[in-house]
């Protein structure tokens, strides 16, 4: 019940933020890595205030592929410093080696639903972007599993 909670939690922030005044990014496209748990990193603005990051994780295990859309608004008279919202899902394929190493999760393929809570900084006069965030998602088909460790730093280069 409190993982229903969360989610009905992040989706109310996503629609509370995207009702508020949204300012442009100083960057339109960054590419580069998110740490944790280590994944290549698309983020697209694709209107003021309003970007899509995609991400793809790729191990030994398998990957997972996740799509966020994300709501940017300023934070403080800080240039570059924005705080951003959102919310969107994934899909893994994992192999037989994964699912003996979690017993518990019998199943090779995994779909859930992702949020999205984190900072995003451009440094002025660099064509350097850093986020810090924090992803939480759910899987609701191949099992019922919820994840609160992803997210993290991100380093990207921007153009």
């Amino acid at each position: 019940m409190k993982r229903v909670f969360l989610f009905f939690c992040l989706l109310t922030g996503v629609f509370a933020a995207s009702a508020q005044q949204n300012n442009g990014s100083s960057y339109t496209t960054a590419l580069g890595l998110k740490m944790y748990p280590g994944a290549l990193s698309v983020k697209h603005f694709f209107a003021p205030g309003k970007a899509v990051e995609g991400l793809a994780f790729i191990s030994q295990d398998g990957f997972r592929i996740t799509g966020l859309y994300e709501i940017h608004n300023s934070l403080g008279s800080v240039e570059g410093l924005k705080w951003y919202i959102g919310g969107g899902g994934h899909m893994g394929i994992w192999s037989d080696r994964w699912k003996t190493q979690y017993p518990d999760r019998n199943a090779n393929a995994s779909i859930g639903v992702d949020g999205v809570l984190g900072l995003d900084y451009k440094i002025k006069g660099a064509p350097i972007n850093v986020s810090f965030d924090w992803q939480p998602s759910f899987n609701f088909i191949g099992y019922n599993y919820f994840e609160s460790a992803w997210g993290g730093l991100g380093i990207r280069y921007t153009f």
